[in-house]
């Protein structure tokens, strides 16, 4: 795994989701009314995120633990598992599968976790959105405060599913975030020539290298 991807995700104040076209978001979204309930649910999710790392600040059990319970709350994990993995989520068997589930997860968690850790104060205003689909929606916000010294833009994706939303991707300068690390992953798998144990393998120390 290269530094570089690294260090991109740990700049991006944001929790890894599922992405969408990796078109910017000018492209994708194409005209259409507002949505207020995608405004309202990403306005209360994205804040909930900030004020549980802040509330929990020095705790890092506490932290750890209600951080990973909003995750898998608002994520749709075993989907964002399936995207991540590009075409070698076709030929990944079944034990290696759960292998990589379970390391993506945990190291998903740690690095947005350990971020977004570092930020006391910031504040996040919805400012708009946009439907693709009614239930496709482009969220836009901005954070701001605490140790920012200019406002964030942080577009983000939801779908309606279930009579519900789900966040499934996030924009962050630009940079829609599962794209890259779909990017980097299969680009690792095929750098090791096939060998989707190398990425569990890669994933896996670096998760034992930020507990």
């Amino acid at each position: 795994m290269s530094m570089t991807r690294t260090d991109f995700l740990a700049s991006m104040g944001a929790v890894v989701l599922l992405a969408g076209l990796g078109l910017p978001l000018a492209a994708q979204a194409q005209s259409g009314a507002r949505n207020p309930a995608a405004e309202q649910y990403v306005q209360v999710q994205a804040q909930r995120a900030l004020d549980i790392l802040r509330a929990n600040h020095g705790n890092p059990a506490a932290e750890k633990r209600l951080f990973r319970a909003f995750v898998d709350q608002v994520a749709d994990v075993p989907r964002i598992t399936n995207f991540v993995l590009g075409k070698y989520n076709r030929t990944i068997t079944p034990t290696q599968k759960a292998a990589f589930a379970t390391v993506f997860r945990e190291y998903a968690s740690n690095v947005y976790e350990s971020r977004l850790g570092d930020y006391h104060g910031e504040t996040m205003k919805v400012t708009g959105s946009v439907s693709r689909t009614p239930t496709d929606i482009i969220v836009a916000s901005m954070v701001s405060g605490g140790q920012l010294s200019d406002p964030l833009q942080v577009n983000w994706r939801v779908l309606g599913e279930g009579g519900g939303w789900k966040v499934v991707d996030v924009q962050v300068k630009g940079v829609w975030l599962a794209i890259t690390e779909q990017q980097d992953f299969v680009s690792t798998i095929d750098n090791a020539g096939g060998n989707i144990d190398v990425l569990i393998g890669q994933l896996q120390k670096q998760v034992g290298g930020i507990r």
